[in-house]
């Protein structure tokens, strides 16, 4: 196996490594230490491997943290893959496109902010693994950004006010900024949580905990603590700060959410089929969904 940068700054790829067969120290030793260092892990040429191969590769590394019960989606409506996967495509159950008015679609267009999965659950999230069944032939990057080089930027006048702060990430505030217009259910669905806004990664390195999910600042004025995370984002995003992963088939994508971000970008939805399925890993903990008993208590 080799691993290969890809940016400057951080992210690379793993050449070598076919997951379909038993999952290895040795795989698993590559993997935790490329991550480590480069917080993004493209591994390539997986297309020919199946939903139980995914996911039994992802629990090499955590617990799986399982798609949420979400009030205003049909719980018998058919799956297309396994359970224990979230869907990133633009297809409906039978494969199909999905319509540009369609609820998932209107869902999914909070993904096109940068934001950090799972920063809303008080589980503690560590990976996402996203792999690409069907990708598009042109545009439909996905756009990374390492919080850690956004920290290690920051004057040391605002590391020391970022590091006493707690922030709220709640899911309907990026789905409220997208034009969502279902958030009375997400609520319900997905209560806030507050989080530390800086994080150590496993490197040791700090990093920002921020994105489109984090909702206010504990303490400060709304709007105060809004201007505050923005102008944290905005110097995250940078251009010379960004990767931008161009999709090859079979690729299965890794970042670390403890000190990444990163934003879905658009394509022609109507004219060409993608589809992208994600396991999502904790640090430690049982799998469950991260909402398990909340919806039916509320």
């Amino acid at each position: 196996m080799d691993v290969r940068p890809l940016h400057p700054l951080f992210a690379a790829e793993l050449i070598g490594a076919d997951l379909t067969r038993p999952i290895e120290p040795a795989l698993v030793d590559t993997v935790e230490e490329a991550m480590a260092r480069y917080a993004v892990v493209v591994v390539r040429g997986q297309g020919h491997i199946s939903d139980q191969d995914h996911i039994r590769f992802s629990r090499a590394f955590g617990p799986l943290e399982l798609p949420p019960n979400l009030m205003f989606k049909r719980s018998d409506t058919p799956r297309r893959f396994a359970p224990e996967l979230y869907d990133a495509s633009n297809l409906d159950a039978h494969g199909n496109i999905a319509a540009a008015d369609s609820l998932n679609r209107k869902y999914s267009k909070g993904n096109e902010l940068f934001h950090t999965d799972s920063s809303f659950n008080s589980l503690p999230t560590k990976w996402s693994l996203l792999l690409g069944h069907i990708v598009t032939p042109e545009k439909g990057e996905t756009e990374f950004v390492d919080t850690r080089v956004a920290w290690d930027r920051l004057p040391d006048e605002m590391k020391a006010k970022c590091e006493t702060l707690t922030v709220q990430h709640n899911v309907w505030r990026s789905r409220e900024r997208a034009g969502f217009d279902n958030i009375e259910a997400l609520k319900k669905s997905l209560p806030a949580v507050e989080q530390p806004l800086v994080r150590v990664s496993a490197s040791g390195r700090k990093a920002l905990y921020i994105g489109s999910h984090a909702d206010h600042i504990v303490g400060w004025d709304i709007e105060e603590g809004r201007a505050f995370l923005q102008d944290l984002v905005d110097r995250a995003t940078t251009p010379d700060m960004v990767y931008a992963h161009k999709w090859q088939q079979g690729d299965l994508v890794i970042w670390d959410n403890r000190c990444t971000m990163h934003r879905a970008t658009t394509f022609d939805y109507l004219a060409h089929k993608r589809d992208l399925r994600r396991t999502t890993i904790n640090e430690y903990g049982e799998e469950r969904a991260a909402n398990e008993g909340l919806v039916a208590a509320a």
